[in-house]
Order: structure tokens, then sequence, then C-alpha cells
């Protein structure tokens, strides 16, 4: 077995009021993806941080090839030869992809930059991570699994040997993820040692060597990649999860949503169904399908060309937010940072924000009255929080999600359109999601569900409508619903269009 290029012993980091690491150990060998997991507020990103210069230990030790090293900054773990990419890309967005790539080191000739060895030296990178663009291509006009493979090639330039990759595939496709993959092994037998963080329990046997679980600051355990999803999930929650999928089906009443032949335009067409009250409609299909363009359209954020949209049997206006809301309708965007939240925002204000101009007298807002109901409907949701007055950039995926959810209960929403409600959530609080959609089906809610996740979908919905080129191809009830029945279905349309 390799000596380990990395080692962290005995470390440990409180901040005020938290303790955030307690006596952690990891190590990672060359040549071998180190796995990294636990719930949101395990410690993960802080011993990232810390390996990537941000944070400094308090007490323990990190050594490089067996040697103590205090890591000061950013430029010495680069030095070190660790490179560390977030879920938030650290590039330029107006500057091209080769300034990119060679930014505060450019290449130069006569004191100027050689923007012939710049592009040269870029499109060589390039070709290493498989991507085929324009090294002069400005880098606001990628797509988020480019940009992660620039960020990739960047790390190369700098010769790094450990990589740290926190949650790279939380925004990709499937494909997308196969493509990842393929270069994460290539560098792994180049003797790239990668630490690699997931909430994706099921890429673990096929990306890791091996895992380590970490839970409220401390390494609870470890075990190999091929370790059954069951028992790193106890590790990570303290607590087995016999079932995941906790669906407490509600006797369905009257219908609450109604779509009847809704239809743009090449985005999607024809789409009729329904969702009863104390349902779970889940909507499945490829990437591109059009389930969130009809989501979009049903809330009034974009308009369509023809069909109906009736909420408690009253159509809606066509492209008009503040009548869906009004009607008892409310949308969970796929995308909760920057649709669903006011990142700067307390908690108070987030969940108030759709009530805002409820209960105003003479014109001014009853500060009161909103905050204790904001307080009534977070401890309802079991928000995780310092009080009210908690930025929500600083919770948790998990927290913030039931924020979302929940300024949508204040306004009394009538039926909830969620749009892939647990991306980016790990494992424990995926569970209160779930639990939390069967209390509000209990209570005579609607919910219609989108989903890229085929086992959520499967183990939540009591119907699953099934979406492929913008077409509802199929209804199925939940006793007929399966992975091989609904990808049948979701790949029909692609079939047919290339006939």
């Amino acid at each position: 077995m390799s000596q380990a290029m990395l080692r962290v012993e005995g470390v440990g980091k409180s901040f005020p009021g938290v303790r955030a690491l307690d006596g952690v150990d990891f190590d990672l060998r060359p040549g071998e993806v180190h796995v990294l997991v636990g719930e949101n507020g395990a410690g993960k990103s802080t011993l990232i941080k810390m390996l990537s210069g941000a944070h400094q230990p308090d007490e323990g030790s990190i050594l490089v090839d067996g040697a103590p090293t205090r890591i000061t900054s950013a430029s010495e773990a680069q030095r070190l030869g660790i490179a560390t990419i977030y879920q938030e890309f650290n590039l330029v967005p107006e500057l091209s992809v080769a300034e990119n790539l060679m930014l505060g080191r450019p290449p130069r000739r006569w004191g100027l930059v050689d923007r012939k060895r710049m592009r040269r030296e870029a499109e060589e990178l390039l070709d290493r991570v498989g991507l085929d663009l324009d090294p002069a291509r400005r880098t606001s006009t990628l797509g988020i699994a480019q940009m992660q493979l620039v960020e990739i090639a960047k790390a190369l330039a700098l010769d790094a040997r450990v990589l740290i990759m926190d949650e790279p595939t939380a925004v990709l496709t499937t494909g997308e993820v196969d493509r990842l993959f393929a270069l994460v092994d290539r560098l792994r037998d180049r003797g790239v040692g990668i630490v690699f963080i997931t909430h994706h329990l099921e890429e673990i046997p096929r990306i890791g060597d091996r895992v380590t679980v970490m839970r409220d600051g401390r390494v609870v355990g470890g075990a190999p990649a091929t370790a059954p999803e069951e028992e790193l999930i106890t590790m990570m929650v303290g607590r087995s999860i016999s079932q995941q999928y906790p669906r407490e089906a509600a006797e369905a009443g009257e219908p609450l949503l109604q779509v009847e032949g809704l239809t743009r335009a090449g985005a999607f067409e024809d789409v009729s169904f329904e969702v009863r009250a104390g349902e779970v409609v889940g909507v499945a299909g490829l990437v591109g399908a059009g389930r969130t363009e009809v989501a979009r359209a049903l809330f009034g954020a974009d308009r369509y060309d023809s069909g109906r949209v009736l909420v408690r049997g009253r159509p809606l206006p066509a492209g008009d937010v503040h009548a869906a809301m009004e009607s008892g309708l409310g949308l969970v965007p796929e995308d909760r940072k920057s649709q669903g939240l006011v990142l700067d925002a307390d908690i108070a204000e987030n969940l108030g924000i759709v009530t805002l101009g409820h209960g105003a007298r003479a014109g001014f807002v009853n500060r009161k009255g909103r905050r204790d109901a904001a307080d009534r409907v977070a401890g309802q949701l079991g928000v995780k929080m310092s009080g009210l007055g908690q930025r929500v950039r600083t919770l948790s995926g998990g927290n913030q999600q039931k924020v979302v959810i929940g300024k949508w209960l204040l306004a009394e929403s009538s039926v909830l359109i969620l749009d892939e409600p647990t991306r980016g959530i790990d494992v424990g609080a995926k569970v209160e999601i779930y639990q939390l959609i069967n209390a509000l089906t209990e209570s005579g809610h609607a919910i219609l569900m989108i989903s890229s996740d085929l086992p959520e979908i499967l183990g939540m919905s009591d119907r699953v409508l099934v979406m492929s080129r913008g077409r509802l191809a199929g209804e199925l009830p939940a006793a007929e619903a399966t992975q091989d029945s609904v990808m049948t279905l979701a790949v029909s349309g692609m079939e047919e269009a290339h006939v």
C-alpha cells in the first residue's frame, strides 16, 4: 500500500458557538478516489477549506508527503499541488476560457502577454479534459458541465497532485456524469489523488476506492466503496433508515389542479392531466423532455400558446404569476438559490416574501404578525436555525429548501409544484422533505413533483406522468410504475423522432 500523499491528524476547528471539526483523521493516497460523505453540517466543507488554505486548524496537523505543513492561503495550497473545485465555480465570466486557465500567470514575451502561446497551451489543457471548444470563447457562454471541465483543466495547469471535488455531479445530466467519471478515471491512472464529495451514494461504487463518513464534525467510520448504501446511511445519520421513501398515500379528493391541452411551440404540446387533493403526482422524463417548461407555464412564469390551467375549477389567465399565487398555486423551483430565495435576507424575510402585502394596515406592513407567522411555520417545518434573523445563505441545503416550501405554506397555497425538491440535499434531509410532503397531502394539499431521481419518483408518487420530447408519453399508477416502464415511455418520443 502506497504512502499517503496527504494526511490530516487529530484536526480540530471551532467557530463562535460551533465545534466544526473534532479530532478528524483523514488521508489520501496517490492514484485513488477517496469519497467523503456526510449530512450537511457534518464538517466536510470545513475540512476541505482547511486543505485549500481558507481555514487553519486550531489543533492537530496536516502532512504533505509525510512532512508537517501549514497551508495558510490558496496560493500555498497550489504550491503544494492541491487544487479545489467548489460547487460555485471560481471562474471570471467576462474573461475568455484561455484567460481563465492562465489567470494570474499568463505566458509573456518581451514583457507582453503572449496570446499565441496562451491559446496553444489552453488548447492542450482542454484536450486533456476532453473539452472541444474555442479557447477564445467567453466563459459566461459555457454550460455548467463545460465550466466544470474548465475548472479541472485549470487545476491541471497548476500541476495539481491532489484534486478536491465538491459535489461535482450535483447539476449534471447522466451523460455529463459519465464523461466526468471517465476523466476522473484517467486522472487516477496518472497518479492524481482525488477527494470526491457527493450526496449521491449510488455514484460511490462506480467512482470511489474507499469512503470516509463524517457526522457532527467527527469521522464516524470508513468503508470500501462497495459498502451497501444502507450501511453508509446508518453511519451518516446515526440511525437506520429502513424506508428511504416513507410515502403514506392519503385518500384523493377533488381535483385541485387541471391542465387541458397545454401547448407552447418548440417546448411542449397538448399536455393534459389533473392533480387531486391528497395526491403526489410525479413527473418523470429525460433532460429536455419539457417538464420544467410546463411547470413554469402553469405558474405563469412563462406564457403558453394554447390550452387551459384551472385551480379549483377556475381558469387562470396565462402568464400571470400574481393570479397563480392568488389562486393557491405555489412553485418550488429547481434552482432554489437563484430563483427561490433571497440569500442575503434572513429567514423571516424569505418566509414572508409571498405574503408581504397581506394584513397590511393603511399601507404599513404588520411586522409583528408576519414574524409570529414566520416563527410558527419555521417551527412546523423543523428549520434548524439560530433564529429567524439568521441569513438564509448560511443554512444547509435541506433547511433552505424548507424555507422555500415554508413561504408557500404561509401563503396558504393548496397546490405545490416541486421541481427537483431534493437536489443537492443530504440523505437525512431528504427523508425530512419526504415526511413534509406526506404531511402536506394528509392535510389536503395537492403536490406535482418533478424529479430526475427516478427512485424518488417511484417511491413518493401516487401516479407517475412521463414526458418525452415535450409530450405526455403516458401515465402509470404507482403499482405499475417501475424503472423499466417509466424509461420505456421516457425514450418513446425519441425513438419516434429517429424513425
